[in-house]
């Protein structure tokens, strides 16, 4: 739900009714992943759009639903746009890095540094496109605000967490979502987000825990294994230590590196449909418009079921993939005949490896945009609760439709949006 952070989410059981049938949304989705491998891409900007429209289109409040007026063509202008300002900025940057010779961390550290900010910047206003074009009762919702000093802020934060091994994350999406939430508003009546970082916390640190502790708990071990002093003499004299930890505490090192990393990597799945429910169900009960508050009601079970039907429609996705796969290397053996031509085998095998490889791609987002995207909005929207809705009512119109060019750039850096 990267969609405005407004009332295209919260919903609740008297109030709000999500109306979109999910065989409809397959049919949407099945549709338009065919046509973008008949326009080679290009029918993205349609498909983006479609998918929004159908989506805000099925979602009632009091009996009203919300409306969706962006354009195809304001997203195909948006990214050509983008593509005007990035294509230059990355030549000159290429250059520069060429022509001065920094180290190559900090090149990388640099380059990975703009791409966080660009892609912050894109974001920001890529929601503020979607907001403009997000009406309800004829009233559009707005946003305002810096996106520059969003993005400084937000990277700031994204390094603060990355420092603090994702300690800090809580509170960096508390004050990302106020910052956002401030300079949002419906019509005239003015948004806020009441989200508390140090209640995400006590919500999320078990999670934490589970997941970074054994890494943290290796650190430490593998520090134990070390001996510090032998080491600093290598070095002095100029050996190579890594050689020597290798022949000395190598197994040890290796056991407590796999066994960390594996059980973390295996808590992160077992615990990332939780994590979502926990974030989801803060994130929409943070949501304030003047006087009226929301509150969620998701339970964890419902990501859960959420997350283990797509892991199923996965799996079925793999085997008809693999019985595609047999049954077009029967069709190379047979088209090659007894001659045995290479030629003609080995441009049969590489197209259809090629074809295999966009049905899966294709297959495998159109499945998780289903089963995972569209089932989170809808509970999403059908677990919330309003009250104080008579805020809604006497709203005054007030702000325009902005640019596309935040949602150009978020297409052309890949951190695109609900679509």
């Amino acid at each position: 739900m990267t969609t405005a952070d407004a009332l295209s989410a919260p919903s609740s059981a008297g109030a709000v009714a999500f109306l979109g049938k999910e065989s409809a949304y397959w049919r949407l989705r099945i549709k338009g992943a065919a046509l973008l491998v008949l326009t080679l891409g290009l029918y993205r900007f349609w498909f983006a759009t479609d998918v929004r429209r159908f989506l805000w289109s099925s979602t009632e409040i009091g009996g009203e639903t919300l409306e969706y007026t962006g354009l195809a063509t304001e997203l195909l202008g948006g990214f050509m746009l983008a593509l005007a300002i990035l294509v230059p900025l990355y030549t000159a940057f290429a250059i520069a890095a060429l022509e001065f010779s920094p180290h190559p961390l900090v090149s990388a550290a640099l380059g990975l540094m703009l791409l966080a900010l660009g892609a912050e910047f894109a974001l920001y206003r890529a929601r503020r496109y979607r907001l403009t074009r997000t009406v309800f009762r004829g009233l559009r919702f707005d946003q305002h605000g810096s996106a520059w000093r969003y993005a400084l802020y937000a990277l700031a934060w994204w390094v603060l967490v990355a420092l603090t091994l994702g300690l800090a994350y809580p509170w960096s999406q508390a004050s990302l979502q106020r910052f956002k939430m401030r300079h949002t508003c419906y019509g005239d009546l003015p948004a806020s987000f009441a989200g508390s970082g140090f209640d995400l916390f006590l919500r999320g640190v078990p999670i934490w825990l589970v997941v970074v502790g054994p890494i943290v708990v290796a650190f430490v071990a593998l520090g134990a294994m070390v001996d510090w002093d032998a080491l600093n003499g290598m070095m002095a004299d100029g050996e190579n230590p890594f050689t020597v930890l290798a022949g000395s505490a190598g197994i040890r090192v290796f056991f407590v590196a796999t066994a960390a990393l594996g059980t973390s990597v295996i808590a992160a799945v077992l615990l990332y449909p939780l994590f979502q429910a926990v974030t989801l169900r803060w994130w929409i009960s943070g949501l304030r418009f003047g006087e009226l508050t929301v509150t969620s009601r998701l339970r964890t079970a419902q990501v859960y079921r959420t997350y283990l039907r797509f892991i199923l429609y996965i799996l079925l996705l793999t085997l008809v993939t693999l019985a595609g796969a047999a049954a077009c290397l029967f069709a190379v053996t047979a088209l090659a005949g007894p001659r045995h031509d290479s030629a003609l085998a080995e441009l049969l095998a590489t197209a259809i490896t090629v074809g295999l490889y966009v049905v899966i791609a294709l297959g495998a987002s159109t499945v998780h945009q289903v089963v995972v995207s569209f089932a989170l909005w809808r509970l999403g929207t059908q677990s919330a609760e309003l009250s104080g809705a008579g805020a809604l009512d006497g709203v005054r119109a007030s702000g325009g439709p902005s640019s596309a060019l935040g949602e150009g750039l978020a297409d052309a850096l890949g951190v695109g949006g609900f679509g």
